[in-house]
């Protein structure tokens, strides 16, 4: 009876304790933190959703905006998993070399950058080449481009493509974000904006007629690379196809220590689920998955 008043509040202090809320942390479990670019939000956010309905024990932290903005998050090492429009290069990678870190970078979707002009501009065309010319600030026309902000990655990549490091003085804008471009861009005939397609798809994944104010612009590549033969628009077709001109890559990159979630979810984004989610997004994605049709004949 002695023994049984002794393990009584032994027992009863246990049972009070708090269960601990911790997650073991696997491929399909626990938390991950990582940076996204926020031209890729929309086809992130519909990754995590169904990617949540097969492994509910996960979360993901995310930290979203311009590349060059929310890139050093990850190169110094507080975040391991990064959502952005190319590779690291060989000098950002000595540090994660240093660290005895490898980095794992993956294609998942293929994206382009859409070029937007109001509907009362009479234009509904235009070359590669006269976007490279407005780059180097050697457009002989009035035409003007304007960027959602001056550390994208969509001004990253045209100033790549034009091999310029420094913006003209004149012929070339920057404002806050991708709405204030369209805004501007509807009541300006004279401008171009330069928007990401997955974000202009965000709520319209049937068509681009996200506003009746503007329009895309159908551009031709320069000659002698695939897409100079006709003016392309950015439907998925033509992502797929590789024939429109501004096309860009969607990378999962990861600093992988451990088998971690990190590192499950960006193999399922390669993966047949994450690829078909990338199809129906109206993106290209980065594998097709085949069909086997068997024909059954009767005698």
């Amino acid at each position: 009876m002695k023994k049984l008043f002794f393990l009584l509040p032994v027992v009863l202090f246990a049972a009070c304790q708090p269960k601990s809320d911790k997650v073991e942390e696997t491929r399909t479990s626990g938390t991950v933190k990582m940076i996204v670019d926020e031209s890729f939000s929309s086809i992130l956010a519909d990754q995590i959703e169904v990617f949540r309905l097969d492994y509910p024990n996960t979360r993901f932290d995310l930290i979203q905006g311009s590349e060059n903005k929310i890139l050093p998050q990850l190169l110094n090492n507080k975040v391991r998993t990064a959502i952005l429009s190319r590779m690291l290069t060989a000098d950002e990678q000595k540090s994660f070399a240093k660290r005895s870190v490898r980095i794992a970078s993956s294609r998942f979707a293929i994206d382009g950058i859409a070029l937007i002009t109001a509907t009362g501009n009479p234009d509904s065309t235009i070359t590669a080449d006269e976007v490279i010319a407005m780059m180097k600030g050697n457009s002989p026309s009035q035409k003007k481009l304007v960027f959602d902000n001056a550390y994208s990655s969509t001004l990253r990549y045209f100033k790549d493509l034009a091999q310029v490091k420094d913006l003209p003085k004149t012929g070339i804008y920057t404002l806050n974000n991708n709405n204030d471009v369209i805004k501007y861009v509807a009541e300006h005939k004279d401008y171009i904006g330069v928007v990401g397609v997955n974000w202009l798809l965000q709520g319209h994944r049937d068509d681009f007629n996200f506003t009746p104010q503007v329009k895309l612009l159908g551009v031709k590549n320069v000659k002698g690379k695939k897409g100079d033969d006709a003016f392309y628009k950015p439907t998925q077709e033509n992502l797929i196809d590789g024939i429109y001109p501004f096309l860009r890559n969607i990378y999962v990159i990861n600093a992988t220590i451990k088998n971690d979630l990190g590192t499950g979810f960006a193999n399922w984004l390669v993966g047949r689920r994450g690829q078909l989610i990338v199809l129906k997004s109206g993106l290209g994605p980065n594998s097709m998955s085949s069909r086997d049709i068997r024909i059954k004949s009767e005698n």
